[in-house]
């Protein structure tokens, strides 16, 4: 039997979340999602590793979910306190029918990663007609993809464009490579070895110029009023992570993360990934309003619901600017 996508021994396991774990270890449990697979969550992966949520007493298990709507679902129903993810549909939609959702970070507050394409494939026109792969229809993949698309002056309906639900990026990029589909989103770990072989790199979209809120990190207005501590300490573990990452010394211990969290065979995988980190992560984590206004924009052209959403209702900074005051992000 299955809840919400999760297993129920997960489900027991959350239901203990924010609990007490034993007065020897004085650490509260806390569950965050994520519906993401790239070098993008080398932040939770190092911060796990490092133990730098046990550094503010929280036990916070990391749990990888199929999608966005899942982690959504999850957060709606209680039965996480934290999500990590980009603005997407799943987000707004959401949002829309009512769940008090709000963006307290943004570790990465552009689109990120590259469109990879068949080697048949040479420029952004030459996409019509073909079937480009997604983790799903609201998720952060199509979501740059469908940004892309319009910054290039495409329409997925009007250009005949066929969006194809795969999977994660290790399931896509297989995909690509046996040329079931035309082209996909890819973060860096992933598009390296295709582009080494050939493959059409369409875009690195971190050198668009298009305002979007990319990784950060969300949870319920509800929660923050009841555990604000708790989302106050997630955020200083995340900068905890990000300060070790940036540094040079550390590279063997974030690789090792990096290629564990991805499940890679070597670290040498994980070297592309790693090194695109610097020219992603903020230094300074405050969420984007402006990127959070223009996924509205898109998305509510055809959602009465989503268009009626504010941006400046779904990103609360208090933390972030409380972190700031102290100096963290010096």
């Amino acid at each position: 039997m299955r809840l919400l996508g999760f297993s129920i021994p997960f489900v027991l396991l959350v239901a203990m979340a924010v609990q007490p774990v034993g007065a020897a270890q004085a650490l509260t449990k806390v569950t965050m999602t994520t519906g993401s697979f790239s070098e993008r969550e080398a932040a939770m992966f190092v911060a796990q590793d490092q133990g730098f949520f046990r550094r503010y007493g929280l036990d916070l298990t990391f749990v990888h979910v199929r999608n966005g709507p899942i982690g959504m679902a999850a957060l709606a129903a209680g039965e996480s306190q934290l999500h990590e993810g980009s603005v997407t549909g799943a987000v707004l939609g959401s949002a829309a029918e009512g769940t008090d959702l709000v963006f307290v970070a943004g570790m990465i507050n552009k689109l990120i990663g590259n469109i990879i394409a068949s080697p048949k494939i040479k420029n952004p026109t030459d996409l019509k007609g073909k079937v480009i792969a997604v983790t799903s229809m609201s998720g952060g993949s199509w979501m740059f993809t469908t940004l892309a698309l319009e910054y290039w002056g495409l329409d997925a309906k009007r250009d005949g464009i066929t969006f194809r639900v795969l999977g994660d990026e290790s399931v896509r990029s297989q995909a690509l490579l046996n040329d079931t589909v035309a082209a996909t989103h890819l973060g860096y770990t992933f598009a390296a070895p295709l582009k080494s072989r050939g493959f059409t790199n369409l875009a690195d979209l971190a050198l668009l110029p298009i305002p979007f809120q990319s990784t950060g990190v969300l949870t319920r207005r509800s929660f923050i009023n009841s555990s604000p501590e708790i989302v106050e300490n997630t955020l200083r573990g995340i900068v905890d992570s990000m300060a070790f990452i940036a540094q040079p010394e550390n590279k063997p211990a974030v690789l090792k993360s990096l290629a564990k969290g991805l499940r890679l065979p070597n670290v040498e995988q994980a070297v592309e990934g790693y090194e695109s980190l610097p020219a992603l992560y903020e230094r300074r984590i405050y969420p984007r309003v402006d990127g959070v206004r223009n996924v509205i924009r898109l998305l509510g052209a055809t959602n009465e619901k989503i268009r009626r959403l504010k941006a400046e209702d779904l990103v609360d900074d208090r933390f972030v600017k409380k972190l700031d005051k102290e100096g963290r992000f010096q």
